[in-house]
C-alpha cells in the first residue's frame, strides 16, 4: 500500500499520507514511479514528513523541489522531519 508520496526527483523528504508507526514500511512512488520502501524509525503522523535517505546536520531539507528549511541535527532515513529537527532559514539572505 502506497502511504508516503514525494513530489519531486530532489526532494530528501516525503509526506506521510496515512499515519505510520514505528517499524511499519513506507511505501511511496520515485520520480520514475517505482516503489520505494523504506522502514519508519518513530511513529509518524499524518501529512508529516520522513526523511527519505540520511541528512547531515546543517543540509536542506527539501520538500515539493524547493529547500524548506535545513537540517538541526543528523536525520536518519525513515525518521520523524519537523520542527525538532528543522531550522528555519531565509535561504535567500545567506
Amino acid at each position: 500500500m502506497i502511504n508516503g508520496m514525494i513530489i519531486d526527483g530532489a526532494d530528501n523528504v516525503g509526506v506521510a499520507i496515512y499515519p505510520v508507526k514505528k517499524g511499519d514500511t513506507i511505501a511511496y512512488l520515485d520520480s520514475q514511479k517505482h516503489t520505494v520502501e523504506i522502514q519508519a524509525a518513530e511513529d509518524i503522523q499524518i501529512y508529516h514528513k520522513f526523511a527519505v535517505c540520511d541528512i547531515e546536520e546543517d543540509m536542506p531539507i527539501v520538500k515539493y523541489g524547493q529547500h524548506i528549511g535545513r537540517a538541526a541535527a543528523f536525520i536518519g532515513k525513515g525518521q520523524h522531519v519537523h520542527v525538532h529537527n528543522v531550522k528555519s532559514v531565509r535561504e535567500d539572505l545567506q
